[in-house]
């Protein structure tokens, strides 16, 4: 939350940047005007001075933007403060209280009053009256030539019109970005707690795998050590057809062991056997050519363009991330299944496409949330769920469409900075 509120005022300041870019252009357009149009004379290289000083502390605003360092309530506060300052000047060069252009005190105040806490406004409300009554006393009259002194109420009104115009002009310009902004900010925190909430899921489905894993243990064990006694018996190994089905139960009954195994490892039960250092090429071609054997598809084209090789740690978490996208392809289209792996820039993309019905409209629009399914089963719409969430705790992106011929395409593009040897701690791998 913290994060969130300081980049919020780091925009809140680009923004005050912006606004003093626009007094300062107004200033020097009524200094010239009054000037030279009114002909009213104004000490031009005072008021030059405190522009100069306008655009000095601007420059100096660019500079702490750019490096990306914490802007707090306090810095907003002293931005203002000296806003303040430099207008408070100009006024006392040019007529005090009497200048129409001293209401633009109340621009400062209704902009502090949406930019900073309670107490930073009330000072600030404080020192803008105080500065208000010092300039009816203390001030550098302005000389009205002769001949405008008969239009000096009508130049008054001017003047005010003048200063209410460019005031409502700031404050629609203001109040229009800082809405923007604090849009930006709730969608922002809107979504974080969106992903607080999946997160949360996850870890509870993890809790939930994990404990039927270690309960599964057990009977599959008691099913390995009866089915090995069956094999030994006589009556059933004289016999070649019951041979041939013990055996094709004892290599389902394995498979079901080396699931379960899988399991306790994505979920940390055996961090040092769930991870391994291998390359983006190697992980790939076997993770297939595995799926392959496991699903047998009746046709599965796979395209390995990646190129140059790269050092990654695999996690077997990862692994069931890929399989699941092959699974739901697999679903979609058993007639045939296209895998393509790749490398744009500095990341690597899997794309996965089938020749099946594709995504409806609402599952694309909600790609990623859970039970977000089409098959009317329990659980269904839980693989794109954790293949998006997994992606994203890596740095990468999980991306679908359809295809105009017919058939989905997902895609997987990860960074390999975060599956490099180097770029991979515990907090990065999900599990």
């Amino acid at each position: 939350m913290t994060a969130i509120r300081d980049t919020t005022d780091q925009k809140n300041l680009a923004l005050l940047i912006q606004l003093r870019w626009l007094a300062v252009i107004g200033q020097v357009i009524t200094i010239l005007f009054v000037d030279l149009v009114l002909g009213i004379p104004l000490p031009l290289f005072e008021m030059a001075v405190v522009i100069g000083f306008l655009v000095a502390l601007n420059v100096v605003g660019l500079v702490r933007l750019r490096s990306q360092g914490l802007v707090g309530n306090t810095e907003l506060f002293l931005e203002l403060m000296l806003d303040v300052a430099a207008l408070t000047v100009q006024l006392y060069l040019s007529g005090g209280a009497s200048n129409p252009f001293i209401y633009l005190y109340l621009l400062q105040v209704i902009i502090g009053g949406v930019l900073l806490e309670a107490w930073s406004t009330w000072t600030l409300l404080a020192a803008t009256s105080a500065c208000f009554v010092g300039l009816a006393t203390f001030n550098r009259p302005l000389p009205i030539p002769p001949q405008n002194s008969a239009d000096l109420a009508d130049l008054h009104v001017q003047g005010t019109f003048i200063c209410f115009v460019l005031a409502a002009i700031l404050l629609v310009f203001f109040v229009t970005r800082i809405n923007r902004n604090l849009r930006a900010r709730d969608a922002h925190l809107a979504s974080l707690r969106q992903q607080s909430a999946e997160e949360d899921h996850i870890v509870r489905m993890g809790l939930l795998a994990s404990g039927a894993a270690h309960e599964l243990g057990t009977p599959l064990a008691t099913l390995s050590v009866i089915l090995s006694d069956w094999q030994r018996m006589e009556m059933f190994s004289q016999d070649e057809e019951i041979a041939a089905e013990l055996a094709e139960m004892r290599g389902q009954l394995d498979r079901c062991k080396t699931i379960v195994t899988g399991i306790l490892m994505s979920s940390g039960e055996v961090r040092g056997e769930g991870t391994r250092r291998t390359s983006v090429i190697n992980f790939f071609d076997e993770l297939v050519e595995e799926w392959r054997a496991s699903r047998s598809p009746a046709r599965l084209d796979y395209n390995n363009t990646f190129g140059t090789d790269v050092s990654i740690v695999s996690d077997d978490a990862l692994k069931q991330v890929v399989f699941n996208l092959f699974d739901n392809a697999l679903e979609a289209s058993p007639n045939w299944v296209g895998i393509a792996l790749e490398r744009r820039g500095d990341r690597l993309t899997l794309s996965v496409t089938d020749a099946g019905p594709g995504f409806g409209k609402d599952i694309l629009d909600q790609l990623g949330k859970p039970y977000n399914s089409s098959k009317n089963r329990p659980g269904s719409g839980l693989g794109l769920f954790l293949v998006v969430n997994v992606a994203r705790k890596l740095g990468g992106t999980v991306t679908a469409k359809n295809l105009l011929n017919g058939g989905a395409l997902v895609e997987l593009t990860l960074p390999m900075a975060t599956l490099s040897p180097e770029g991979v701690t515990d907090a990065s791998l999900p599990g």
